[in-house]
């Protein structure tokens, strides 16, 4: 039930919305208007069917008489013969505002046209619902304003800014209603019109757009005088005030809540015109002044206003005579209440109200420019305020600061000349007959190079250093790198002298070379300003460059020597063209040709550097360590020794010669090398030939066999007793096919019994003895597949001499035999297989077990079986 309780009031609203209909409607309640004002009536019409545009009819009836046709929108014969001639006149008309909407309009209300108006529409609908037709009361009042200026207006009031001035309107009615006046305050400028302040009906001021602060300030004000008489106030007057004042005055009554305006009325006042305030203001034209004095520049001002006014003097600063353009700059300000506002280097004072001085110390060439006085003058107005009543900027002053330059010249000189290559340079660059100098100016300097070019092409000059007004030294391209490590030094040893030192100067560094010394401002901020520049005479740094030569001579005191004797060879250098040399030396041996160990190949034996420091470069003779002595037997002069030659010494023997020139400290530069006339050792002997092979009774083995190599020395020639011959021998392999890889050491036995054994990735161990007087056997135990490869022994020799020394021999190779480590088939499958058939018999009883279990324990079932009914067959008789 709850939900069909709301139907009947739907059901009453949708009725009441049918039967509603056509909606005719004026203003509600009665009009009042006064005799010879405009009454307009509007009439519209909604909720009606038909086309859009609707007509309408009016129809006129005074107290208690009936209604009269008025006007109508669509028939021109509807007015009665009385109104038509007014109809005729304009005095009567329908304004048609919208398709549904009209107001009639009546100009010049009469008494006569009190009484009761009615709006009709014609029926444009399918069925005659709702209201066609409205009426509304018109009440006519004779009129009973009286508006007028007071005193009556005068042609103008002439004020000047700031000063007070008041008007006055006198307002008053006799209207037989209860009415309320309303009065605003208007001031008319040329087509322009400003509300200034209004008293509504309701008795509210309502400030005009503009006004509002100088209302709320008191500035404007509006009261009454009397009961009739509205007065207008201002305290201070503005250039704006000025125009013609006018008061509109507006008649209203209210019934209930509605307000009516029934009239208005407009009179002139008065008109007031502001006079412009006379500001002129005078300053200097055109002055000079040196630089570093003050600058005091006056500006004057002149005014017609007596009473109290207060100056805000402004100072400008801009670098064209148009004050207009941006960028004007402020020295200084003095506001209206004398406090100034300025930087430190600038001051602003003044005499008495009109004379003002601006003070500018220590002036430098930004001063350079033009000055402009800007004048403000204030008055004080309501309630503690303040008001710009003038204003005005002074024709520019030009100021011209001047500046005597210091005159001065620069000289530059070479203390320093290189005579060769490396050798330093310095160069001074000195201020000389200097003028006008003065202490707020300092100096400095940037070095050039141009290179020296012996054709006519002209050659830029290219930026060594550039010292800066704050003493900051910048480093150009070509002298960055060197300067930072030190070899180029710029330095101000004095007020008035610049150096420049190369510690070694290169044959790149020969050209001309000039200073630029530089005079800087400093300015108040205490920035320095270039001022100007005097360049030096350039200075040629050159020297005639030759080629060093450095030529060295070999030579042997003794020229025959047995072996085990001792080897001297002596080296003289003479040098050309190299400043103060030193020399280091280097012992070279190259071996005959007949070394098949390496042909030809140079080997250095002992050096001594410039210092005298010996080294010993690449003697590797562990018994003769102090074998090999190198010494300097004068500057020029080195000597060679080397104690108990052996054959294997033999050999051509040179000094390499390295002539080294020093570059400032303990740092050397090598000047020049060359190398000594060759010195040869050879010996003539008559001893036995060694000869070495290698021999294998099993040269393709299986993996794990033993592997036996021997190698066996032969002799040829004198026969040794074996006493007088011992043999250091050396095992190498190539693990290849070819021999195209790098030997591998294997093992080693010395002539004096002692085994040294390379260590190996593999399992297989080496073994090395030997077995006879001319025979040493290599064996290899547990072979595995790396060992196979070519081996090779290597021998050296060494024959004890006469004297009882043992002589070294050429090293001897033999020829390789290629050894071949092979696989047992049976024994490499063997475990396998064996492996292989009892991990199968294993899984296999494993899964007879395995399906025993699950057959007997977890597949078995109790079969139950049915029960079958006996029955005997019928005879096909009985069916």
């Amino acid at each position: 039930m709850g939900r069909l309780a709301p139907r009947p009031l739907l059901l009453a609203l949708l009725a009441l919305a049918l039967c509603q209909g056509r909606v005719v409607r004026v203003p509600t309640g009665s009009l009042v208007r006064v005799v010879g004002t405009e009454l307009v009536i509007p009439c519209n019409v909604s909720d009606y069917d038909g086309p859009s545009e609707q007509n309408f009819d009016w129809s006129f009836s005074s107290l208690g008489s009936s209604f009269v046709e008025l006007a109508s929108t669509w028939e021109a014969g509807f007015p009665a013969q009385l109104y038509r001639e007014r109809l005729q006149r304009g005095e009567i008309l329908l304004r048609r505002t919208a398709n549904d909407a009209v107001e009639l309009h009546i100009r010049n209300v009469q008494p006569s046209d009190e009484g009761r108006y009615k709006c009709s529409t014609p029926s444009t609908d399918a069925t005659v619902q709702g209201n066609y037709e409205d009426t509304v009361q018109v009440k006519v009042l004779a009129d009973a304003l009286h508006v007028s200026a007071s005193p009556q207006p005068s042609p103008a009031l002439s004020l000047r800014e700031g000063e007070p001035f008041e008007l006055r309107c006198a307002a008053s009615t006799a209207s037989q209603l209860h009415t309320h006046l309303s009065v605003l305050w208007e001031v008319h400028r040329a087509s322009a019109r400003r509300s200034i302040l209004a008293l509504t009906h309701e008795r509210r001021f309502w400030p005009g757009l503009g006004f509002e602060q100088r209302y709320n300030s008191g500035d404007v004000r509006l009261d009454t005088v009397g009961s009739d008489v509205y007065r207008l106030s201002v305290s201070r007057a503005v250039s704006a005030d000025q125009g013609l004042y006018k008061c509109v005055v507006s008649e209203w009554i209210g019934e209930q809540t509605t307000w009516q305006e029934i009239q208005e009325k407009t009179v002139d006042v008065a008109t007031v015109v502001i006079q412009p305030t006379v500001l002129r203001i005078v300053v200097a034209r055109n002055m000079s002044v040196a630089e570093g004095k003050e600058l005091d520049l006056s500006c004057n001002i002149t005014t017609d206003r007596v009473d109290d006014i207060r100056p805000e003097v402004t100072w400008y600063f801009s670098r064209t005579p148009d004050s207009t353009l941006p960028g004007p700059r402020v020295l200084a300000r003095m506001d209206r209440d004398s406090l100034v506002h300025s930087s430190p280097h600038v001051a602003l004072s003044h005499v008495d109200a009109r004379f003002y001085h601006l003070l500018v110390r220590d002036v430098s060439k930004e001063n350079s420019g033009y000055y402009f006085c800007h004048v403000a003058l204030w008055v004080p107005g309501h309630n503690r305020s303040w008001h710009k009543v003038a204003e005005a900027m002074s024709a520019p002053a030009g100021v011209d600061v001047t500046w005597l330059e210091p005159d001065y010249q620069v000289y530059l000189n070479a203390s320093k000349v290189p005579a060769f290559s490396d050798d330093p340079t310095e160069l001074e660059c000195r201020i000389v007959d200097m003028k006008r100098s003065e202490a707020n100016v300092r100096f400095t300097v940037s070095w050039y190079f141009r290179m020296n070019l012996r054709s006519n092409d002209m050659v830029t000059s290219e930026l060594l250093a550039v010292m800066n007004g704050d003493w900051t030294l910048k480093y150009g391209e070509r002298s960055k790198q060197r300067a930072q490590n030190g070899e180029l030094i710029f330095s101000k040893e004095h007020t008035d002298t610049f150096s420049f030192r190369i510690q070694r100067t290169t044959e790149e560094d020969r050209g001309n070379y000039y200073c630029v010394v530089s005079a800087w401002t400093k300015h108040r901020n205490n920035s320095w300003v270039k001022s100007k520049d005097v360049l030096s005479k350039p200075v040629n740094i050159f020297w005639a460059s030759e080629d060093s030569v450095l030529v060295v001579k070999a030579r042997q005191p003794k020229p025959f020597f047995a072996a085990g004797n001792t080897f001297e060879m002596t080296c003289k250098v003479s040098s050309k063209n190299i400043k103060s040399p030193r020399y280091s030396v280097l012992i070279t041996a190259e071996k005959p040709v007949g070394d098949l160990s390496s042909p030809n190949e140079t080997k250095y034996i002992i050096s001594l550097d410039q210092d005298s420091v010996v080294k010993l470069e690449n003697w590797t003779d562990a018994s003769r360590v102090d074998g090999v002595v190198l010494e300097k037997v004068q500057e020029d002069e080195f000597r060679y020794r080397m104690y108990q030659t052996q054959v294997s010494d033999a050999g051509l023997y040179r000094c390499v010669v390295t002539a080294w020139s020093p570059v400032g400290g303990s740092l050397w530069r090598e000047a020049a090398t060359s190398l000594s006339n060759p010195i040869e050792i050879d010996f003539q002997t008559s001893g036995p030939v060694f000869n070495a092979s290698v021999h294998s009774a099993t040269p393709s083995v299986i993996r794990g066999d033993l592997i036996k190599l021997f190698c066996i020395i032969t002799t040829e020639g004198a026969a040794l007793d074996p006493d007088d011959m011992a043999f250091d021998v050396s095992w190498f392999v190539v693990h290849s096919f070819g021999l195209d890889k790098a030997p591998v050491f294997l093992s080693s036995l010395d002539r004096k019994g002692i085994v040294n054994t390379a260590e190996r990735d593999w399992k297989s161990d080496l073994s090395l003895e030997r077995v006879g007087v001319l025979e040493f056997l290599l064996q290899v135990h547990g072979s595995e597949d790396q060992d196979f490869g070519n081996y090779y022994c290597s021998v050296t020799p060494w024959v004890k001499s006469p004297t009882g020394s043992w002589q070294k021999e050429a090293e001897i190779h033999s020829k390789p035999i290629f050894i071949t480590v092979k696989m047992d088939v049976l024994n490499a499958f063997k475990y396998p297989l064996l492996i292989g058939i009892g991990l199968s018999t294993i899984i296999g009883l494993l899964s007879c077990l395995i399906g025993y279990c699950s057959s007997h324990w977890c597949c078995k079932k109790e079969v139950q079986e049915t029960r079958r009914e006996r029955r005997r067959l019928m005879s096909m008789e009985m069916d």
